[in-house]
């Protein structure tokens, strides 16, 4: 589901401040988040619920902020949770993509802590990024009695072609991933030359 997101114009702009001073103080810049295969090509801050068990993703384990530090982003929480009734979002994965080559490769945030049916509010400020999607290869699926069916064997050439789902996230714009998202697809943010301009995603999330 994509849709648009009213903020209140002070929000944006304090944010901008706001993600800078976030950016600065977190230990988790491009130069110093080893993720094993390099470092990470995006910058990154993580905001925590007190009491809430750690993420930990490719090995690393980033420092949890508290909602206090960042007020605008806490005025955002509060919009998104008014935008999608019924939610409650505890924690908080900021990236900022400072260009075009700044990115993040095929994943699935399927970490256990947030359970096997992860609902996530993806908020889009700044410059507009290409969003994908693609079909997990080799999933079970539904036969016609409604029962599972063991993953048949495919060839490179069906796995290239596996499904795929393209959407251009422009400033403001809000997209929610949930039900077994994560468990059957994979999604990524790949680099695009054009992008001169900052993006800074907020990827909300509720931890069990």
């Amino acid at each position: 589901m994509a849709s648009n997101l009213i903020l209140k114009p002070e929000s944006s702009s304090r944010l901008e401040t706001e993600e800078e001073e976030a950016v600065t103080i977190v230990k988790s810049s491009r130069k110093e988040v080893d993720l094993g295969n390099g470092s990470e090509p995006r910058d990154t801050c993580y905001i925590a619920g007190e009491g809430l068990p750690d993420l930990v993703y490719s090995g690393y384990q980033p420092h949890a902020y508290s909602w206090e530090e960042f007020p605008p982003l806490k005025e955002i929480l509060d919009a998104v949770h008014k935008a999608i009734p019924g939610t409650f979002f505890n924690s908080l994965l900021l990236n900022r993509y400072k260009g075009g080559n700044d990115y993040v490769g095929w994943h699935a945030d399927d970490e256990k802590l947030y359970g096997p049916t992860p609902e996530i509010a993806s908020v889009s400020l700044g410059c507009e990024r290409d969003f994908f999607l693609k079909k997990k290869p080799n999933k079970i699926s539904r036969g016609k009695n409604g029962e599972d069916e063991a993953p048949k064997k495919r060839s490179r050439k069906h796995i290239a072609n596996t499904e795929q789902h393209h959407f251009a996230l422009k400033h403001g714009s809000l997209l929610v991933m949930r039900g077994y998202t994560q468990r059957d697809w994979l999604h990524s943010v790949p680099k695009r030359a054009k992008a001169e301009a900052v993006r800074i995603n907020l990827t909300f999330r509720h931890i069990l």
